[in-house]
């Protein structure tokens, strides 16, 4: 399987993230093999302008250019109602055989950074799935030579990677260059294996420095360039006429699936320190502020009477996050953070996660017409998955449960029911205050007591056997007390959205 990101829809979300370490600039450029007197061999630099040929340019920096293929193993699951609340009773009645391993593949292109043979790639090459195992990595160099690599570092948020070569050779090696200075209109060369081709070599210009791309969070800034990035480019380097890398190829627009001539790539000042961080085993730490933001469009900076493209609006605000403790409310209007403007091309994601994690910061903002500042302790940015937990909204009319592995096994044995622990998220998708205590109602099994009863997805549980309940051990323990006492049923109390609360005896199976 050839990876490479692909953006087909230029939409907004929420993604707060980013690195808080700082890139240092004026690195040697070019390709480059450790010499015994550890100087470098001479470097190649073209003529400013367009170049009359790429070919010079490219003998020195190909070789540091390199395939990467992965192995993975990933678990499929053969129970046709896995995700459901009703899965682990079906593999108990042994209607499922156990999960099975299935092999899979992935190929993408890299760069080696040092003589030793740290090597940079996209995080998405060698971890191409959440369920896959990954077995193995393999690199290629450019002579058809295999080494296995092992995975020293990756970050799903940057979309990094940086893999360590088994070996004790002297590899050529490149260094990043200082992407800031790059200018819309220059030549640029990517150099990578798409569709597993070997070695491929495209040139182009850059067409943009910055770029957002309207997916929202800290690294939704990219390169634009039209040098050709197909499957398989994913994870090799942009080079300017230095032999620089200026940007690491990452993702595509592309309705067709191939080249269109946009393609996207991480920029040097990004990649660089975080590349620095995994190289050394470290864990990157960004400042988090918890709330969910949206761009300054012509139509709301119109109805406030603001500038356009300037500033972004605060649409939530997360319990017991920076933003609450520092008093930031929805509607608010962030205009500045840490002293830099929020603009289209630096979001309040970018700023924000490139500060360290216990920083004070002051947040400049406009409320009801009104400039003023409020100070904000960054916290620290939580895990890909604990973020999508936050964002996730519980939609009551939805078909599959939001999260099946929530369910527990005595109730859904004894009721039929998988219910879930009130949060902050699904209140608002019910549509009721924070303050509303009980369970939610996920899943219901259609041949349960509580289904013939009408009893679905979205209501509460309020009390069981006139006791309130608000945690899954309390409605255990009413189950529990109602089979000690030889009862047939459990009296719930139960309120959907637009009705009162009523009784209703669910029989226990």
């Amino acid at each position: 399987m050839n990876n490479v990101r692909y953006v087909y829809g230029l939409t907004s979300a929420l993604l707060v993230g980013g690195a808080a370490v700082s890139l240092m600039t004026g690195y040697p450029a070019g390709a480059q093999v450790a010499q015994n007197d550890d100087r470098v061999m001479e470097r190649v630099v073209p003529i400013e302008g367009a170049p009359a040929s790429f070919a010079d340019l490219t003998e020195q920096l190909q070789p540091a250019v390199v395939n990467i293929a992965t192995r993975q193993s990933i678990e499929v699951n053969r129970n046709p109602f896995a995700g459901t609340p009703f899965a682990e009773l079906f593999n108990r009645r042994g209607r499922a055989d156990e999960p099975q391993r299935r092999e899979a593949q992935s190929l993408g292109s890299g760069f080696i950074i040092s003589a030793d043979g740290f090597v940079v790639t996209n995080n998405h090459v060698v971890s191409p799935d959440n369920r896959a195992r990954l077995e193995e990595i393999t690199v290629t160099m450019p002579d058809g030579t295999e080494y296995e690599a092992e995975l020293v570092g990756a970050d799903a948020q940057s979309d990094l990677a940086v893999l360590k070569i088994r070996s004790d050779t002297t590899f050529p090696f490149v260094e990043f260059g200082d992407s800031s200075q790059t200018r819309v209109g220059e030549w640029v060369v990517a150099i990578g294996n798409p569709f597993g081709l070997g070695g491929t070599v495209t040139s182009g210009i850059v067409s943009a420095v910055y770029r957002n791309t309207g997916q929202g969070g800290a690294y939704d800034r990219y390169i634009q360039t039209d040098a050709s990035i197909n499957r398989g480019n994913s994870g090799g380097p942009l080079f300017d006429m230095r032999g620089n890398v200026i940007g690491i190829n990452n993702a595509i627009f592309s309705p067709s699936g191939g080249s269109v001539g946009i393609g996207f790539a991480i920029p040097a000042e990004i990649a660089a320190p975080i590349v620095d961080q995994l190289k050394q085993g470290n864990t990157i730490e960004r400042g988090y502020l918890g709330v969910g933001l949206e761009p300054m469009s012509d139509d709301l900076a119109g109805s406030l009477g603001l500038p356009r493209n300037r500033g972004e609006i605060v649409q939530t605000v997360q319990d017991d996050s920076a933003a609450s403790r520092a008093g930031l409310r929805p509607g608010d209007i962030i205009v500045n953070v840490n002293g830099e403007d929020v603009t289209s091309d630096q979001t309040v994601s970018f700023l924000v996660a490139n500060i360290t994690p216990g920083t004070a910061v002051p947040i400049r903002l406009i409320r009801d017409g009104r400039t003023l500042t409020v100070n904000a302790t960054l916290g620290r940015r939580p895990s890909e998955a604990e973020i999508a937990q936050q964002n996730q909204t519980f939609d009551p009319d939805a078909e599959t449960p939001m999260t099946p592995e929530a369910s527990d096994e005595m109730i859904a044995d004894a009721l039929g029911l998988q219910v879930l622990e009130m949060t902050p998220q699904i209140a608002r998708g019910l549509g009721v205050g924070s303050d509303v205590d009980g369970l939610v109602i996920n899943a219901v099994d259609p041949n349960s007591d509580a289904g013939r009863k009408g009893l679905r997805r979205g209501d509460l549980i309020l009390s069981a056997n006139y006791q309130a309940v608000t945690t899954i051990e309390g409605l255990r323990e009413q189950i529990r007390a109602a089979e000690a006492d030889n009862r047939d049923a459990v009296l719930l109390r139960v309120q959907r959205r637009g009705a009162p609360p009523r009784f209703v005896p669910v029989r226990l199976r």
